[in-house]
């Protein structure tokens, strides 16, 4: 319970919690909350967006082990993320809302994947979550989550790396003509990826692993998964090119 009582009723008397909290599961993922994510908008969003940016790892912990009154539905969160950083990349010549984990002095490789990732927005957000789902899963066994709170863990993790993108962009909107865009770039890709291992630190915290461990395995998954992502970027441009010719 987010209060911490125990409770006798179908219902919490005094944060107002259902007493049916369980475990996430494929079945309910797909039949309940993707459903009930697009239908309807629940409260806690500000609560949400805060807990991302101030103990994101612990807290999204804490709602998946069953203090899910305050959260926002991951489902929406992530939906509506997506809209505004679609909305925001849109005004901007800089396009970082899709970049996240992906920075590099290539040139000519970064404006061909800005144009495939503006023709497909959602393309590369909605690759990355199973894949880091299956390395999470992989690197932090002894914490003994189901695949789904795998992928539920980090569908809000990447809601805080889009949401520093979105944050880098309207910047750059702003002093486009004082930092070069190579920086920003270079930027969001270094604060993404230290959030990304301050994620995964506080989220598994709790689970028997020494600081030391932890700290390593959370370094260790993000550099892999960002060499993967980055080498499936290339992977897709070079297809994309391939057809093209």
């Amino acid at each position: 319970m987010n209060c911490n009582k125990l409770i006798k009723s179908n219902f919490c008397p005094d944060c107002g919690q259902s007493a049916a909290t369980h475990r996430f599961s494929l079945h309910h993922f797909f039949v309940h909350d993707l459903v009930h994510g697009i239908l309807h908008l629940d409260k806690g969003f500000f609560f949400s967006i805060k807990e991302l940016f101030t103990r994101p790892g612990h807290s999204i912990r804490e709602f998946i082990e069953g203090k899910r009154a305050k959260h926002f539905n991951y489902v929406s969160l992530i939906i509506m993320i997506i809209a505004v950083g679609y909305f925001v990349g849109n005004i901007s010549e800089i396009k970082l809302i899709d970049t996240t984990y992906y920075f590099s002095s290539n040139k000519e490789l970064v404006t061909k994947f800005d144009k495939i990732s503006k023709k497909y927005p959602k393309l590369f957000t909605i690759i990355k979550i199973p894949l880091l789902a299956f390395f999470t899963f992989l690197f932090f066994k002894k914490a003994k989550q189901n695949f789904t709170e795998h992928l539920i863990l980090n569908i809000y993790k990447v809601c805080g790396e889009l949401l520093i993108a979105i944050i880098f962009t309207l910047i750059a909107i702003l002093f486009k003509s004082i930092l070069p865009i190579n920086y920003f770039f270079s930027i969001v890709g270094v604060l993404t990826f230290v959030y990304s291992i301050w994620y995964y630190f506080q989220y598994f915290s709790t689970y028997g692993y020494s600081k030391f461990s932890l700290l390593i395995r959370s370094v260790i998954t993000t550099i892999i998964l960002f060499l993967i992502i980055a080498s499936i970027n290339e992977f897709v441009i070079g297809v994309k090119e391939g057809f093209e010719n």
